[in-house]
């Protein structure tokens, strides 16, 4: 099989959520390896300041549309041989007060796109970004791809398993290939979301005291940017089944208290009083949050990637990143 490098040289690829978090840098390494890039983004989560640098580059173009637009997709999917889905609403919490959002953005959307890849005809090969929320609260720690039953407390988790198997089904019908990579806690340059986000704000606004949702004990896997788009790139590379599904995080967790400590002593504050809520359900921070999650790596460490990066080194680099990034 071809290297991933070789693969996708030259070839049209669609980046759905380009211009967001972790579509942005992928789009970055798929500009570096010589790819006619198309992103198709509505910017409600991404900006155009993430991919700016592109703009007027002739192997690039953006395409200003929505996943709930036939015609949007019809227009971005067209000549392109690679599709990388990774445009969704990625708040957790939004599910359990619109769970329409998820509905309509992460499964209608899928749909939407799997309609115009199998019209397209000229697909050859799809990734997608799931999340560790399919699992819920597995109980087994670390949690292989093969865990059952998959059983999600969140409406965004429900989403995501519910689009893995409508494209399961779309490229064993329609004769793509589909990479799905469930991802832990994914952080890093470009983040406006997310647990390190969040109390770098807070204490800018008050940096004498810190809410923290939850009993401060939630503890979970956190993988730089980075290394998740090495892994994607990788896994995409070595898969050799029709549908193949990829765990992707770190090999270790963090808890929510210690990544806490880290933004303040990463911000140079002294004395920060801590106030946890207390939570829900058992100390976690909302409705619908997995308290505990570390993915077993095993499979996608055999195809030859690791991170390179811990948790906590990631959650150390993500803070200094965000501080440095909103000076």
């Amino acid at each position: 099989m071809e290297t991933a490098d070789k693969q996708l040289v030259h070839r049209a690829v669609l980046v759905t959520g380009g211009a967001g978090f972790i579509g942005s840098h992928l789009v970055d390494s798929l500009m570096s390896r010589d790819c006619k890039v198309h992103v198709l983004d509505n910017l409600t989560g991404g900006s155009l300041e993430n991919v700016k640098k592109w703009l007027d580059h002739p192997r690039f173009g953006f395409i200003h549309g929505d996943l709930l637009s036939k015609a949007d997709i019809e227009a971005a999917v067209e000549g392109c041989e690679y599709v990388f889905h990774l445009a969704a609403n990625p708040e957790v919490r939004l599910g359990s007060v619109a769970p329409n959002v998820h509905f309509e953005q992460n499964t209608v959307a899928t749909f939407n796109l799997l309609e115009a890849v199998r019209k397209a005809g000229t697909v050859k090969s799809l990734v997608f970004t799931s999340s560790s929320t399919v699992y819920g609260d597995a109980l087994e720690i670390p949690t292989p791809e093969d865990y059952t039953p998959l059983e999600p407390i969140s409406i965004y988790g429900a989403s995501k398993l519910a689009s893995e198997a409508i494209i399961m089904a779309y490229a064993h019908t329609y004769g793509f290939k589909a990479t799905i990579f469930r991802l832990a806690n994914i952080i890093g340059p470009r983040s406006k979301h997310g647990v390190i986000y969040d109390f770098v704000f807070k204490l800018k606004k008050n940096p004498r005291e810190l809410e923290i949702l939850g009993d401060g004990t939630q503890a979970k896997s956190y993988l730089h940017v980075d290394d998740c788009i090495e892994g994607m790139l990788c896994g995409l590379e070595k898969s050799r089944k029709t549908v193949e599904v990829f765990n992707l995080g770190s090999e270790d967790w963090v808890d929510v208290k210690t990544i806490a400590n880290i933004v303040v002593e990463e911000m140079g504050l002294k004395n920060v009083a801590f106030f946890f809520t207390g939570g829900v359900d058992g100390g976690r921070g909302w409705k619908g949050d997995v308290k505990y999650m570390l993915l077993a790596i095993d499979k996608i460490k055999a195809l030859g990637w690791k991170p390179a990066l811990n948790s906590t080194q990631a959650v150390r680099a993500t803070a200094k990143t965000i501080i440095e990034e909103n000076r």
